[in-house]
């Protein structure tokens, strides 16, 4: 503590120092401030000097701009940069700000479930640190901000870091995606503009409102130059995510089984014959065996269930942001700012469940209700008599407040100094309400083809009609649980640096950075079992019936009947007095609920830092250097409570680390440029993660067990040392090719293991649960190229003159060690894996034009398939879950009617892609016998308007 306390007001005083002087030449890293962009001028606008090059003005608009404009902040970077710039205000032509992203280089969609891209991966890794102007923010307890959350209206432009300096925030593997709201001292006087936008939702035949405004004017005053601007926008979604799953796969006994087993008999784990959640699963060679009752006897692997998740949602996001500037002198400016998100969503998920694992009524010749696939024990299709299933009415509603308020100063200090001061506080909340109601029944038969094309299965009953049939459903068991997450910060950055024009140093910047943060989690939770009543004898305003499932894409029900969300949350108290005087005499109402803190965390960290920039000329070239190191101090406290039995738990642990960072930048000529950086980044583990006291599941499929989580207090933060050496080459005006070669040798990934434990008195169906914990066990390096080209041509003919194309390239590699585990949780090896996240190949291609007031834009996005998570260790299929292949195909359009009057036309997801998942592990599983899910993804269809004036 000492040594820390010394060096940070060492660096405090050299920053303050340091403020002797500045223009400010070159962007800077300080929350509030643009980092390592273009330069800055007087008023805190971007310099157009600084943009281009001296002599290759650019003057263009539109699509084109916004290309460009990211172009230019590349090349006068100093890190590894690639930028979205709206080329006017409201003109981002997306929806959020992911959707934005997912043309950059390198940047991965990771989820186009509800209507909307919702997360982004950088080179394959999840754990980008996210910044607004500068400032980490984040959503509730979480470490990361739901960038889904920004509407792109408000964006002026999204920088995204590869590489770090040390005057930039540590944590984030990944990178650093620094989203850039608009200030008044962006306009040079007076600016208003407005878009509407009407969005076409297909697949739930919904029309959705995007709306946003801006009004923005500066004054010269009698104490210095005086802006105000306000903007803000709102958007609301409704979307239909419809699934269709194949289930997991479990062992049975064949037509001929042994003593004391029936035909076609499931075996459970109980028996002893196998261990569920193994790596490469059961082998699946036909004939294979397992040691059951003393003996070897064959088995047949088939799905435990099939189900079909129907997910209607709304989705609401209203965000205002509004700056205030003054400038009393060409020497300083100050900024104050505040922006504020809300989410608001509510969906009915009407689930459809039906196991297909009973052995019960199989006939006279049970061999005749199985098919196999060729020359394995897998079944491909069968027939299950007097088989069980549920449908559930699941009903989530939640609310995500976050606020930012912030104060940033800048100061010049004579010619060549420059001091800057940024204070901000922020607070976040996240409530969600989760209530679900079950209905049960047994039905005659069911028919199952696991795959009957490209991964989807096909299901039906012997009678389809009676799924809308109240008559036909016992009312099941009943689920109220609601969350509530909370965070806060203030933080403090301060920061100085001095330029010189001449000799080999030409900058120090020095500053510290300190960081107050509390998160606090909470929950409550009470199930009820089956109440028995027909569905039919309760209010019928309970019963909901989809229809029209899965668009005809798929032979399985396309209407069945569910309870309703909607009615459950509107009389809760009554559903809950429904069963507490049945079945559930401890059921609380709504006056005697009360949310549990699992986990009160409060994390202080201190961070200093100093960096120098030097030049010189080799073979007559300038030879640009930039060395810093970053000292970061994290000190931890938290209070655990055990959710089940109010056991109190205090714990601390903190960390300190040294985190150097170079970049060396070489221009062979005035186009062409190479670079090498070195930086050493960190990833934080979560709040969640730290929490010791698990968090359980019940037996909700009569798998023999329950699942669950919990945290590791000792987990510690996971330490990468990047490499990356890039060639970029601007062989035309507003063109260029560039490459990017990379490494990442990353120490302490955290990996999940598994133990079944037995845990009494939790309340649950079930003593006996299958808990994951998180661990420091893993290393690992990924690495990869990067290769872009913006090209817009300069000798075509008039009518083609406006053409010109945008597209990039990645290609990864990845790989980590994965602890092999007992059922106890002992290693007993280890095996090797893919990164979760990571695709192999990943491009886009965008064909832009810009002609006469009409500007286009078609972009296609493509991402090899990649292993998305693990599966719960409770089956025998293999461990990994994979996603096949994604693509999207988008168009927009606009065409400007007079100077300040826009109409816009675009549209998402033109060739109705879906999302699809399976099972493997290495060689075992592929995407055809091991099929798990199909995901149909919304195409939406938007037109709007547009004026702006200033």
């Amino acid at each position: 503590m000492v040594v820390r306390a010394g060096m940070l007001a060492s660096a405090s005083a050299i920053a303050l120092f340091l403020g002797m002087p500045a223009h400010a030449q070159e962007a800077s890293a300080t929350a509030g401030v643009p980092a390592d962009g273009p330069e800055q001028a007087g008023d805190g606008t971007v310099s157009r000097d600084a943009a281009i090059n001296e002599g290759d003005e650019i003057v263009v608009t539109g699509v084109r701009a916004s290309i460009l404009g990211a172009l230019n902040v590349k090349r006068n970077a100093t890190q590894v940069v690639d930028s979205i710039v709206a080329e006017d205000v409201g003109k981002l032509p997306d929806n959020n700000a992911i959707e934005a992203l997912q043309r950059v280089s390198g940047i991965q969609v990771t989820n186009r479930a509800g209507g909307e891209a919702a997360a982004i991966s950088i080179r394959g890794l999840p754990d980008a640190l996210t910044t607004m102007n500068g400032r980490n923010i984040f959503t509730a307890s979480g470490q990361a901000f739901a960038l889904a959350d920004i509407p792109a209206n408000l964006v002026k432009r999204i920088d995204v870091y590869k590489t770090r300096a040390a005057d930039q925030i540590e944590t984030g593997i990944a990178g650093q995606i620094d989203v850039f709201t608009r200030r008044p001292f962006d306009f040079n006087g007076f600016a208003l503009s407005g878009v509407a936008r009407g969005i076409y939702n297909e697949q739930a035949d919904s029309f959705n409102p995007n709306l946003s405004g801006l009004i923005s004017n500066r004054w010269e005053t009698g104490i210095g130059d005086i802006g105000v601007l306000v903007s803000g926008s709102y958007a609301r979604t409704k979307y239909r995510d419809m699934s269709v799953t194949a289930g997991a796969m479990v062992p049975f006994v064949t037509e001929n089984p042994p003593p004391g087993f029936t035909p076609l008999q499931r075996v459970f784990p109980e028996t002893g014959a196998w261990q569920p959640g193994t790596e490469r699963g059961l082998p699946t060679a036909a004939g294979s065996t397992f040691l059951l009752g003393g003996r070897q006897v064959p088995y047949y692997l088939s799905r435990d269930a099939v189900f079909s998740p129907d997910v209607a949602g709304t989705r609401d996001r209203p965000a205002v942001n509004a700056a205030v500037q003054w400038s009393p002198n060409s020497s300083s400016t100050y900024t104050a700012e505040f922006f504020w998100n809300q989410f608001r969503a509510t969906t009915q998920n009407s689930l459809f469940f039906s196991f297909v694992d009973w052995w019960g009524s199989l006939g006279a010749n049970p061999a005749s209700t199985i098919e196999l696939y060729p020359d394995t024990n897998i079944i491909k299709a069968r027939s299950v008599g007097d088989v069980f299933g549920f449908n559930s009415g699941d009903y989530t509603r939640s609310k995500t407040d976050s606020f930012v308020y912030a104060f940033n100063a800048d100061w010049k200090v004579g010619e060549t100094g420059r001091i800057t001061a940024d204070l901000s506080y922020q607070n976040s909340r996240f409530d969600t309400q989760f209530l679900a109601m079950r209905l049960n029944r047994v039905a005659r038969r069911i028919d199952v083809d696991f795959n009957t094309r490209n991964g989807i299965p096909a299901y039906n009953f012997d009678n389809n009609d009676l799924l809308v049939d109240p008559t036909q459903w016992t009312v099941g068991e009943f689920y109220d649980n609601a969350n509530r997450s909370k965070g806060d910060a203030k933080t403090l950055h301060l920061d100085g640096e001095n330029k010189w024009d001449d000799g080999f140093l030409r900058r120090v910047k020095a500053g510290i950075r300190i960081d107050d943060r509390n998160a606090v989690d909470s929950v409550r939770a009470q199930d009820a079992g089956v109440l028995g009543r027909r569905f039919s004898e309760l209010d019928p305003g309970l019963q909901l019936t989809n229809k029209d499932f899965f668009d005809g894409r798929a032979s399985v029900p396309t209407s069945w009947l569910v309870p309703n969300g909607t009615y459950i949350y509107e009389n809760a108290d009554a559903i809950r007095q429904l069963y507490k005087g049945s079945v559930a005499p401890n059921f609380l109402l709504s006056d005697q609920l009360r949310l549990t803190d699992v986990f009160d965390i409060n994390e202080i960290t201190m961070s200093a830092y100093a960096l120098a920039d030097g030049q010189f000329d080799l073979f007559g070239r300038p030879f640009h250097v930039q060395a810093g190191l970053r000292y970061t101090d994290v000190d931890t406290n938290f209070v655990f409570t055990d959710r089940y039995n109010g056991t109190v738990t205090r714990a601390s642990n903190g960390t300190a680390r040294f985190l150097p960072s170079a970049t060396l930048r070489y221009e062979l000529t005035d186009d062409f440029r190479v670079r090498f950086n070195y930086g050493e980044t960190l990833r934080r583990p979560a709040f969640g993660d730290l929490n010791p006291n698990p968090n359980l599941v019940g037996d909700l499929t009569q798998i023999g067990r329950g699942s669950g989580s919990s945290g590791n207090p000792n987990l510690r933060p996971t330490v990468a040392k990047n490499y990356d050496l890039s060639a970029e080459w601007y062989f035309e005006r507003g063109s260029a090719i560039y490459g990017t070669l990379f490494r990442r040798e990353i120490d302490g990934l955290v990996v999940p293991l598994t133990s079944v434990l037995t845990i009494p008195n939790t309340g649950l169906n079930t003593n006996v649960f299958a808990v994951t914990r998180p661990e420091n066990a893993s290393n690992g390096v990924l690495k990869g190229i990067e290769l872009g080209l913006t090209y817009f041509p300069t000798y075509l003919p008039s009518l083609l003159d406006g053409f010109g194309f945008q597209g990039s390239l990645t290609l990864l590699d990845s790989n980590q060690n994965i602890p092999l585990t007992d059922s106890a949780g002992n290693v007993t090896g280890e095996t090797q894996s893919a990164f979760f996240g990571v695709s192999d190949l990943s491009y886009n291609a965008t064909l832009a034009y810009e002609k006469g007031g009409l500007g286009a834009r078609l972009s296609y996005v493509w991402r090899k398939a990649f292993l998305s998570g693990n599966e719960a260790r409770l089956f025998a299929n293999p461990i990994g879950v994979w996603r096949r292949p994604e693509s999207s195909l988008d168009f927009q359009l606009t065409y400007a009617v007079t100077d300040r009057l826009g109409l816009t036309l675009d549209a998402v997801n033109l060739t109705s892609q879906t999302q699809q998942n399976y099972y493997r592990f290495e060689d075992a599983g592929n995407a055809d016998q091991f099929n798990l899910g199909t995901t149909l993804l919304s195409r939406t269809f938007a037109v709007g308007l547009r004026y702006s004036f200033d």
